[in-house]
């Protein structure tokens, strides 16, 4: 059985091997054992690297430098030799014990030089491209950040609600249930993308909302991405746009495609980005790991951490609901919202 998959614990509960596609090493690296198994000997395996290199390039640095002061040596030997004859130096043994010298000085610095030849070369690890990321924060919204008040919202078969609800300043809760039962509809309802058909929803005062839905919607017009960016922070510069773009893996080749030819996870990237470029004090995030690899799963764990705001996630990811820091949570059921 062969699975391709960035489910952390999915991977650890299955697996007893793994194959790393290394893009920054340009190699496959094949680790026995789990997932935990690989990620201690991934570490192991990059400190070992990062740890040859460094004594490699400490040890040529260091005869370099002995072979530069050799050579200064023998140079002003040599100066010193030629200043003496222009003077008619008649002093015959301290021209030879001159000449001696700066043969010793040419010995010593050919035998650095060949120490040096000698080296194994060691070539310096590649640095992975790292999301790092933080969420720019806005000053904090009124104490009543969203509410819900007997909402009700009918589509087809489904209906949502009714859902009473309130989410305070510095709530961090985390929403969980089946696929289809109300979680995305939810969100919308809340931040008033859909309005129900019956009961009220209503957004606090000073909310400044930063999102990432599910469908990644925000980016998939024709218009470049860089383009499309750029409305969402018209002070930006273009220049200033496509630096940040390019700090989340968006490169020359990525922002002048259309932002609908982007795949999943560049458009996800390029959403978290908006979140860095922007102050927001409410933060929606419905499924946000999917389509991310593991390094950026990581960094988007640590900014949520730090996050100092109002919180609201969504996400199927086990180990991410284990280890998120949490307020309250939410359940979503068949429409109807119980709290836990």
């Amino acid at each position: 059985l062969v699975v391709v998959s960035h489910d952390r614990e999915f991977l650890a509960r299955t697996v007893t091997g793994i194959v790393e596609l290394d893009l920054a090493q340009q190699q496959i690296a094949v680790y026995d054992g789990g997932y935990e198994s690989y990620l201690a000997e991934r570490e192991v395996a990059r400190r070992h690297a990062r740890e040859a290199y460094d004594e490699y390039a400490g040890n040529l640095s260091a005869l370099e430098d002995r072979a530069q002061m050799q050579r200064n040596w023998l140079e002003h030997g040599v100066r010193n030799a030629r200043r003496k004859a222009k003077g008619g130096d008649a002093d015959k043994m301290g021209r030879k014990a001159r000449a001696e010298s700066t043969e010793k000085q040419a010995a010593k610095a050919r035998q650095t030089q060949r120490r040096i030849e000698r080296l194994e070369v060691v070539e310096e690890p590649r640095k992975e491209w790292e999301l790092r990321m933080e969420i720019a924060a806005a000053p904090r919204s009124g104490a009543v950040v969203a509410t819900l008040s007997g909402a009700v919202v009918r589509r087809d078969a489904f209906t949502f609600g009714p859902v009473t609800a309130q989410i305070d300043w510095g709530d961090r809760i985390l929403v969980t249930g089946p696929n289809g039962s109300g979680k995305s509809t939810l969100l919308k309802v809340l931040l008033g993308k859909l309005p129900p058909d019956e009961g009220f929803a209503t957004l606090g005062s000073g909310v400044a909302v930063g999102e990432i839905d599910q469908a990644r919607g925000l980016f998939e017009g024709d218009e470049p991405l860089a383009d499309a960016f750029g409305t969402q922070v018209p002070d930006w510069p273009a220049a200033d746009v496509r630096t940040l773009l390019a700090k989340f893996g968006l490169k020359g080749h990525h922002v002048l495609r259309s932002a609908a030819s982007l795949s999943p996870g560049e458009r996800t990237r390029a959403a978290l980005a908006l979140l860095q470029a922007r102050g927001v004090n409410l933060l929606v995030l419905d499924e946000p790991t999917n389509h991310l690899d593991l390094p950026a799963i990581e960094q988007l764990e640590q900014a949520m951490e730090s996050f100092t705001g109002t919180l609201l996630l969504v996400t199927h990811d086990r180990r991410m609901l284990g280890t998120m820091r949490h307020t309250r949570r939410w359940h979503m059921d068949g429409g109807g919202l119980t709290e836990e």
